[in-house]
């Protein structure tokens, strides 16, 4: 264990992450804080390489990364992580061999065996839908990794709002402004709110909610990797238990 002064090292990460129940070959989607995590020897890019001994050259990590909200056009192959997702997304987003969605609202990152697979050809209207990134994860076999991350920050379940059996669902239509063949166009973008919520539901965010239930029934791994507390979550099990859980009580709502 690292002291306040000292760094975890690579290896310490690797060990961490092993025990909680990362394998060679996992499809993990990512969300940590650095913070959480602590001093690391390399910082965010020690984290990277920590992420990636632990599913070895069979594995494959799946970050969303989002983008800057106004500001400069979106352009795919330069734009920046959204900095509210973190420091590590960026640096994610930028190392060589990283493959990046070309979407400016569902923008994920991924690297190793399966990314171009994953990332490639998102569907432009409801992109964490039906066809989407998210799909793909789930009927994968993915496995969501939380390091110490925010309880409303678990992407996956924007899916299962697309699947669970709530009547009027909230949409919007967005008009991002993006790079194309040298130019710079509007377009429309149509979509569940996945910004507000796609109902009106009182009380905290229900992403934290529903991660909060999910875990008081030990359906998930936990441990710690560097200084967080961290989870391993089945991405098919959860968007199951998220659909369900958001189909029964958003239901209450129009009855």
């Amino acid at each position: 264990m690292a002291t306040k002064d000292e760094r975890w090292t690579t290896e310490q990460l690797v060990a961490d992450l092993h025990r909680l129940g990362v394998g060679a070959g996992d499809l993990l989607m990512v969300h940590a804080s650095l913070r959480a995590i602590g001093p690391v020897a390399g910082r965010a890019a020690g984290v990277v390489a920590a992420l990636e001994d632990a599913v070895g050259p069979g594995g494959t990590l799946l970050m969303t990364i989002g983008a800057p909200e106004g500001g400069a056009p979106f352009d795919a192959a330069t734009t920046p992580a959204d900095p509210d997702v973190g420091v590590l997304a960026e640096v994610f987003r930028a190392t060589p061999g990283t493959v990046v969605s070309d979407h400016p609202e569902g923008r994920f990152a991924a690297r190793g065996c399966h990314a171009g697979e994953l990332v490639s050809d998102v569907p432009w209207d409801d992109y964490y839908g039906p066809g989407s990134p998210l799909e793909r994860f789930v009927e994968r076999g993915g496995k969501v990794l939380r390091m110490g991350a925010d309880v409303d920050t678990t992407t996956v379940i924007h899916y299962a709002e697309y699947l669970a059996d709530v009547p009027g669902k909230r949409r919007v239509r967005r008009h991002p402004l993006i790079v194309r063949q040298g130019g710079v166009e509007t377009v429309v973008v149509e979509c569940l709110d996945d910004s507000d919520g796609i109902v009106d539901y009182p009380g905290p965010d229900y992403f934290g909610l529903i991660l909060a239930d999910y875990l008081a029934g030990g359906l998930a791994s936990r441990g710690t990797v560097g200084g967080a507390a961290s989870e391993l979550l089945d991405a098919a099990d959860l968007v199951r238990f998220a659909a369900q859980w958001m189909t029964e009580r958003f239901g209450r709502l129009h009855r």
